[in-house]
């Protein structure tokens, strides 16, 4: 997690690495993707569902990487730039996307830029979700807080991304960033939508390895800084916090941070405030090995925390390119965290609304959002492609003197697979975030 705005990533802080650094502990298997509910358990299914992440794993490699092999696009591909220049629409639809035919595992170029702007203007009010929904805004992506006020009834949380917390000396806590909390939009907010809750996103900023083990070895530091998160929230109106540290420590010092969790948990919840934590997935990606946070944390904070916001998306890299998030293992990172189905309503499944531009130079890649997705599709009028496999699509283009590149950016058709999943699951969902995407998503909500 990057702390860079313009990054999709959640950013995050950095922190000086703690004495010994280690790697995510071994553990149980991991369920195959077309493993039912009730049948996790038992020696012959976990083997099967070990076999199965590797095949998915190796699959994924081999096929990702192929077009780094290959030399450059058809001929065709490259005379489509000097075609016409293609249409968008600015009214809106009365029909969603459904109705309208458009949530296909073979839409055009064409298609997607002209009704991309064409959300369903009588039904925007309606949820198709009974989950809870999770939207983050941040400030350096406007279209977001307008996204969040048009479509405010198909949330039950809006995190705005604006808060750090500083440790200042001896249970001295210092909260930057309310610069950017804006409670005229906040009001307007409500005024769309009235059981909507307003938690930011807060994070640990600056905090050295010896800050945190101060403050763990201390009630009285632990008691101040919940103490000072409740008052915030009270003088500012916030619903309660989304709280970014776990990934901070590693798996250092694991038991003091969940104990510090919890009693900032009971003070938020005593206050009438909510706490969602943010985690990373339980399945590392490219891997079938645990991740940082696994189903005995989970155990552990279940009761205690109100949501979790489960970082399902990210999963490839410049270095490893391919998808944003492979269905299979977005559903093998929720059932390790709770085979059992006990607090499935409390995992929040993350979804990417922003996509990745690799290159096949220099092993290169960068976030794309939804405004120059559409700018690529103008330009380059590419075939997209559809991976039953993971469940997404991805498109290839050529630049001059650029070389090849390879685009993976959420649909409608991936969104609703990754919806009914967690129809499916039982979970809830949570965006990352609400101004990358393309406004016609939301007529799946």
């Amino acid at each position: 997690m990057l702390a860079q705005p313009a990054l999709n990533r959640h950013p995050a802080p950095s922190l000086p690495p703690p004495p010994s650094q280690h790697c995510p502990s071994a553990g149980g298997a991991v369920p195959s993707a077309s493993t039912s509910e009730a049948a996790v358990g038992g020696q012959e299914k976990l083997d099967m569902g070990k076999n199965t992440m590797r095949l998915l794993c190796t699959s994924l490699s081999l096929a990702l990487i192929c077009w780094l092999a290959e030399g450059t696009l058809s001929k065709t591909d490259a005379k489509k730039g000097a075609t016409k220049k293609l249409e968008e629409k600015t009214l809106h639809s009365d029909k969603n996307v459904q109705d309208r035919g458009l949530v296909v595992v073979d839409p055009k170029a064409k298609d997607i830029i002209l009704e991309h702007r064409s959300y369903c203007s009588k039904k925007m009010k309606e949820r198709h979700f009974s989950g809870d929904v999770l939207g983050y805004v941040t400030p350096w992506n406007s279209h977001g807080y307008d996204i969040a006020k048009i479509f405010g009834n198909k949330f039950t949380l809006i995190s705005p991304v604006w808060l750090q917390v500083k440790r200042r000396g001896k249970e001295r806590f210092q909260f930057t960033g309310l610069h950017d909390a804006d409670k005229g939009w906040m009001k307007d907010v409500r005024k769309t939508s009235k059981n909507i809750k307003i938690v930011p996103r807060i994070l640990f900023d600056g905090w050295t390895y010896q800050d945190f083990e101060t403050v763990f070895g201390s009630e009285d530091e632990i008691e101040e800084l919940s103490e000072s998160m409740v008052l915030l929230a009270k003088n500012e109106n916030f619903d309660g916090f989304v709280v970014e540290v776990w990934s901070q420590l590693g798996n250092q010092k694991q038991t003091e941070l969940i104990h510090l969790l919890i009693h900032l948990s009971e003070a938020l919840r005593e206050a009438q405030l909510k706490l969602i934590l943010v985690i990373p997935p339980a399945v590392a990606p490219g891997t079938n090995q645990p991740g940082m946070f696994t189903k005995k944390e989970f155990d552990q904070l279940a009761s205690a925390i109100d949501s979790f916001s489960l970082m399902t998306y990210d999963y490839s890299t410049p270095q490893r390119p391919g998808p944003n998030s492979p269905l299979p293992w977005v559903r093998a990172c929720v059932q390790v965290l709770d085979p059992d189905s006990k607090w499935r309503n409390k995992i929040l499944l993350g979804l990417n609304f922003y996509g990745m531009d690799y290159s096949a130079l220099g092993a290169s890649g960068e976030p794309i959002l939804g405004s120059r997705y559409i700018e690529t599709l103008k330009e380059h009028k590419p075939k997209i492609v559809w991976d039953e496999q993971i469940a997404e699509h991805y498109f290839e283009y050529k630049k001059n003197k650029g070389g090849k590149h390879a685009v993976f950016y959420p649909t409608l058709k991936s969104i609703q697979l990754r919806v009914e999943l967690a129809k499916e699951l039982g979970t809830g969902i949570s965006i990352w975030e609400l101004g990358q995407g393309l406004d016609y998503f939301y007529d799946l909500l």
